[in-house]
C-alpha cells in the first residue's frame, strides 16, 4: 500500500517538476540571449552544459566554428556557453589586445584555463594584478638574462642530443619504420624543463614522480571539471599539488646554496641568488622577508614556468619539423647557416654567440611560431563588465577567449603561406610592420616573460636536429591539420622517418 501512495505521490509531482525544469530551462536562455546581445552564437543552448560536449569531443572544429562565427559577421566576436559559464570568443586582434591591456581586479583576470584557479593552485603568476605582479617580473628578471640563457644552452643541447641520440637508435632497432615525434619532443622538454629550471635539485626517483603527476595534469586539463575522486581532473588538481610541493623543495635547496656562494647552475638558482641576498637583508633589519619568497610559493611560480614551456615547446617542435620536411628550401637554408657557425664534429657546445648569429634560423622560429601558435587562446574572466566596443559591453563573469592562433592570420600579406623570409628580410620586417598581430607570446602586463627562452630553444634544436638528422615526413591525407593535445600538433603527431646524418655524434 505504502508503495501505491508513493507512486502516486510521484506522478501529482511530476507536474511540478516538469514545470521547474522547464522554467529553469527558459531563464537560462533569456539569460544566454541578454548576454549575447547582438553577438554571433547558438541560438539555443543546452541547459547547464552548452557546447562543451562539442569543445571536448572536436576541440578543433569548435574554436573553428567560434572563429567562422566572428569572421561571417564581421564583427570579431563570437558568443557561446560552456558549463553554465557564459564565454565569447574574440578573433580582432585589436580586442584582443584591450583585454590584454587590461588584466587588473575591475576589468579582466587572466585565468589560463576556464577553471584554471583550481587546477593550479593558489601561488601562481597568471592571477597577480598591479604593482605585486610588477614585483614578482622584476624578481623574475635573472633568471632570463644573457648569462642565464648561455648558461640555459649548454644544458638544453646536452638533454636535446641525448634525446637524438636515443630517437636514432630507436628507429636504426625498428629498422627504419617512421615514427610519431610528438611523445618524444614531449619527453624531452619535459627533462629539458626540469633540468633547466631546478637543476641538481631533482633527485632521479623525484623525476620518475614528477613525470607521473605532469601526466595526471596532462591529462586533466582536457577533461570534464569534475573535482571527484576517480576523475581525471581531480588526479591533475592533486598531482599539480605534488609538484608544487618538489618545486618549493628545489626553491629551498637552491637558497640554501646560493647562501653558501654557489655559482648558478639552473634557472632556480638565479632567481635565488638574489632572492637570499634581499631575505637576509630584511632579517638584519628587522623586516619580515619579502613578499613571494615563500618556498611553496615559489615552487607554485616555478609551476607556471614549467607549464609554459612544456606543451607550448612540444607543439613548435614537431610545427618546425613539419614545416621544413615540407619546405625544402627553407631547410637547405637552416642547414647552410648553421653549418657555416658549427660542426657536429667541433666537439663543443653552440655558443650564445653563435645562436646570435643565426639569424635565419631565429626567423624560421618565429615564422613557425607565427603560422602555427602552440597556446591559441588565452582565456580571461571577465571580473566586471567591460565596454569591448562601442557597441558591447562584457557581462561580468564571462569567459573570454582572445585567439592569438587567429591573429597570426590578419595583416601579414599571405598569411597562409609559411615564409620565414617576413621575418628575415630586411626590406619586409613583417615582424615589426605587423608586430600587433603577432601574439603567440602575448602581449601587455601578462606577456610571455620566458619567449626569448623559448625561442632559444627551438633555435637550438632545429640546429641541432638538421645538423644530426636526416629525416622525411610520413606524409598522409590530414596529417597537417592541427589537433589540440593540449597545445595544437599536427593530427599524426609529426610521423616521421630518421636516420643519422653526420659521420661522428656529437658529445660535449
Amino acid at each position: 500500500m505504502a508503495a501505491v501512495v508513493d507512486f502516486l505521490d510521484l506522478r501529482a509531482a511530476a507536474p511540478f517538476v516538469v514545470a521547474a525544469l522547464a522554467f529553469y530551462f527558459l531563464v537560462e536562455q533569456l539569460s544566454y540571449h541578454r548576454k549575447k546581445g547582438p553577438l554571433p552564437g547558438p541560438p539555443l543552448v543546452v541547459p547547464f552544459v552548452g557546447s562543451v560536449a562539442h569543445m571536448i569531443r572536436d576541440p578543433t572544429g569548435f574554436w573553428d566554428a567560434q572563429a567562422a562565427r566572428a569572421r561571417k559577421s564581421g564583427a570579431g566576436l563570437a558568443a557561446d556557453f560552456l558549463i553554465g559559464r557564459f564565454v565569447v570568443f574574440i578573433r580582432d586582434s585589436e580586442l584582443s589586445h584591450r583585454v590584454f591591456a587590461n588584466v587588473r581586479p575591475d576589468a579582466f583576470h587572466l585565468i589560463g584555463h576556464p577553471f584554471g584557479k583550481k587546477l593550479f593552485g593558489d601561488h601562481n603568476l597568471i592571477y597577480m594584478f598591479g604593482e605585486d605582479h610588477k614585483d614578482l617580473r622584476r624578481r623574475i628578471a635573472p633568471n632570463f638574462t644573457p648569462r642565464a640563457l648561455s648558461t640555459y644552452a649548454a644544458i638544453q643541447q646536452r638533454v636535446i642530443l641525448s634525446h637524438l641520440r636515443r630517437w636514432l637508435d630507436r628507429s636504426a632497432a625498428n629498422g627504419g619504420k617512421a615514427e610519431p615525434i610528438r611523445v618524444p619532443c614531449r619527453d624531452m622538454n619535459l627533462e629539458t624543463s626540469q633540468t633547466v629550471f631546478a637543476g641538481p635539485y631533482l633527485t632521479k626517483e623525484a623525476r620518475e614522480k614528477f613525470e607521473r603527476d605532469y601526466n595526471f595534469f596532462n591529462v586533466g586539463l582536457m577533461a570534464l571539471p569534475v573535482d571527484l575522486p576517480g576523475f581525471a581532473f581531480r588526479s591533475a588538481r592533486l598531482g599539480v599539488a605534488r609538484l608544487v610541493r618538489t618545486l618549493g623543495e628545489c626553491a629551498r635547496a637552491s637558497k640554501a646554496r646560493m647562501r653558501a656562494g654557489g655559482e648558478p647552475e639552473c634557472l632556480v638558482d638565479f632567481w635565488m641568488q638574489e632572492t637570499v641576498r634581499e631575505i637576509d637583508e630584511a632579517k638584519a633589519a628587522g623586516k619580515p622577508p619579502p613578499a613571494h619568497t615563500d618556498d611553496e610559493e615559489l615552487g607554485g611560480f616555478l609551476f607556471d614556468f614549467l607549464f609554459a614551456a612544456q606543451d607550448a615547446s612540444t607543439s613548435s617542435l614537431c610545427w618546425a619539423v613539419s614545416a621544413l620536411d615540407s619546405h625544402p628550401d627553407v631547410l637547405a637554408g637552416v642547414r647552410a647557416e648553421v653549418a657555416s657557425l658549427w660542426s657536429p664534429e667541433s666537439g663543443e657546445p653552440i655558443t650564445a654567440e653563435k645562436i646570435a648569429e643565426m639569424k635565419y634560423t631565429q626567423a624560421v622560429a618565429r615564422e613557425v611560431v607565427r603560422h602555427r601558435p602552440p597556446a591559441t587562446l588565452v582565456p580571461h574572466i571577465a571580473g566586471e563588465e567591460f565596454q569591448l566596443t562601442e557597441w558591447y559591453t562584457i557581462p561580468k563573469g564571462t569567459i573570454v577567449f582572445p585567439s592569438v592562433y587567429e591573429s597570426s592570420f590578419q595583416g601579414f600579406p599571405e598569411p597562409d603561406t609559411f615564409d620565414p623570409e617576413r621575418f628575415f628580410s630586411e626590406a619586409r620586417r613583417e615582424d615589426v610592420v605587423y608586430k600587433r598581430n603577432f601574439l603567440a607570446f602575448g602581449a601587455g602586463p601578462h606577456q610571455c616573460v620566458g619567449q626569448r627562452y623559448a625561442l632559444n630553444h627551438l633555435v637550438l634544436f632545429m640546429a641541432l636536429f638538421v645538423s644530426v638528422v636526416d629525416f622525411r615526413r610520413d606524409r598522409t591525407e590530414g596529417c597537417d591539420e592541427p589537433v589540440y593535445m593540449p597545445t595544437i600538433v599536427p593530427r599524426d603527431s609529426c610521423t616521421v622517418y630518421l636516420k643519422q646524418r653526420c659521420a661522428k655524434f656529437p658529445s660535449f
